[in-house]
């Protein structure tokens, strides 16, 4: 079967664009902050940096994903995205955590370095601006991929740190109040940690082979019980490869008449259609028992 390959290559020319802009700007933000004394940006900047490291695992799982299976690797490479999300979960937590404890330490000992609120406000317009860019080119593919749609959030996370950055700077050059810089650092500490936590939770249920939180293992099980010639259904597992791709595996009790009649490969298409059509299982495996069979099995799971 042809498969169209345009939408996908296209997708990979929005993220290259993309990575290209983030990198620019993530440059500028680490400069800017180091030379104008701003922790904001240099939160910012960090912020940057692992939705940088998101946008390029997207683009590596979407070139993976492409890979036909092997014999080493019968599901393809697509758990690759699940490892990649793992590295930026991990890098998240450590930006935050290292953005708050040096706010805190600001705040709880100011010092007497000085904060350009100038240049700090005109780096943070320009990754505002960049941000702004990267959403309007990603949004259209968005819709469609579940890899673009992540790196569309992950631009929206960024663009948010830009304005928190730009109030920060407008707050020291009207008021000369210097802690806002750190105050605003912890907002975008307290912004990222969260998106942390709920992205290392879903790649603990991936990597433990958790029922995906949409779906309801009793569901899939009264659906396939209900179809024409099952008598019972068990040894239901249902997993994730990656975010968003099931697999299915189970066995299934069939009256005697579909065996009689020859029907056991229409039993199986109609079970794998309507795994597909109602569930979004693009695997299933199905073993097919007479009543005879299940009636010794050595042990039957749920």
């Amino acid at each position: 079967m042809a498969h169209d390959h345009a939408p996908t290559t296209t997708s990979k020319k929005r993220l290259l664009i993309v990575i290209g802009i983030v990198s620019t700007v993530f440059v500028a933000e680490v400069i800017g902050g180091l030379l104008t004394g701003s922790l904001a940006l240099l939160a910012d900047a960090g912020h940057m940096l692992s939705d940088l490291i998101g946008l390029i695992v997207a683009l590596t799982a979407m070139t993976l994903a492409a890979r036909p299976a092997s014999a080493r690797a019968t599901y393809g490479y697509r758990r690759t995205e699940v490892f990649g999300a793992l590295i930026n979960g991990l890098i998240l937590c450590g930006v935050s955590i290292s953005i708050a404890l040096e706010a805190i330490q600001r705040l709880t000992s100011p010092t007497e370095a000085e904060i350009l609120p100038v240049p700090m406000l005109l780096v943070a317009i320009v990754g505002l601006a960049a941000n702004i860019v990267s959403m309007l080119i990603l949004r259209a593919g968005a819709k469609s991929s579940i890899n673009l749609r992540g790196a569309y959030l992950e631009v929206f996370g960024d663009m948010l740190g830009s304005v928190a950055v730009i109030v920060a700077a407008i707050i020291i050059m009207l008021t000369g109040w210097a802690p806002a810089d750190a105050i605003v650092s912890l907002a975008i500490a307290a912004f990222i940690l969260p998106r942390a936590y709920l992205l290392l939770r879903d790649v603990w249920r991936v990597l433990n082979e958790s029922t995906p939180v949409d779906t309801s293992v009793e569901d899939v099980r009264a659906h396939i019980a209900r179809a024409d010639g099952v008598r019972e259904v068990h040894d239901v597992h249902l997993w994730s490869i990656t975010s968003g791709e099931h697999v299915f595996t189970a066995h299934v009790v069939a009256e005697d008449e579909v065996f009689e009649r020859g029907e056991v490969g229409a039993l199986l298409d109609r079970l794998s259609d309507c795994l597909h059509d109602h569930f979004d299982v693009e695997h299933s495996t199905f073993q097919i028992e007479p009543p005879k069979h299940a009636e010794h099995e050595r042990e039957v799971h749920v």
